[in-house]
């Protein structure tokens, strides 16, 4: 009986930490060294793996701008909600062409501010919230500048100014 009283009074023993300490090491220096491996292009790594941005902007060709001409538009004043908010957007912008295009889009240009001051009139407040309003409005508009200037003479359509007021 005095060996039965002598076992229960004995703490239970605790397992060794010792496996987990091991185990914490050695994914620690796996993850490092396949760290360095793929950072360095030992493993799925290019010639330029590890490189800098500067380094090959150095080495890389850098092909000749496109030649391109711009046409500033004349700045618009639009009201925006007829009511009794009197909200104005104030906009300005120059359309990018090609310079063999430019005296045609020239000639053009009274239709274009038509198009955009139509376009911009017809909208609400409500459609220059958002974050991707100012993206999206600019893609309408380009795409309505190209329909009227036809085929590919004008590329872009650079907002200047946007000021909801």
């Amino acid at each position: 009986m005095a060996d039965t009283e002598e076992k229960q009074s004995e703490p239970p023993k605790k397992a060794s930490k010792l496996p987990l300490i091991i185990g914490v090491l050695l994914a620690l220096i796996g993850g490092g060294g396949a760290f360095y491996a793929v950072y360095s292009g030992l493993i799925l790594g290019s010639d330029a793996a590890g490189a800098s941005y500067a380094d090959e902007a150095k080495t890389s060709d850098i092909s000749a701008m496109p030649e391109v001409a711009f046409i500033p538009l004349e700045p618009m004043v639009i009201s925006l909600d007829s009511g009794t908010s009197g909200k104005h957007l104030r906009f300005r912008a120059q359309l990018e062409v090609r310079p063999n295009h430019k005296g045609e889009v020239e000639q053009l240009i009274p239709r274009v501010i038509d198009v955009l001051n139509s376009y911009l009139r017809a909208l609400d407040a409500a459609d220059f919230q958002g974050n991707g309003a100012l993206v999206k409005l600019r893609s309408q508009m380009l795409r309505r500048v190209q329909i009227v200037t036809g085929g590919d003479r004008v590329n872009d359509l650079l907002i200047m100014e946007f000021v909801l007021n």
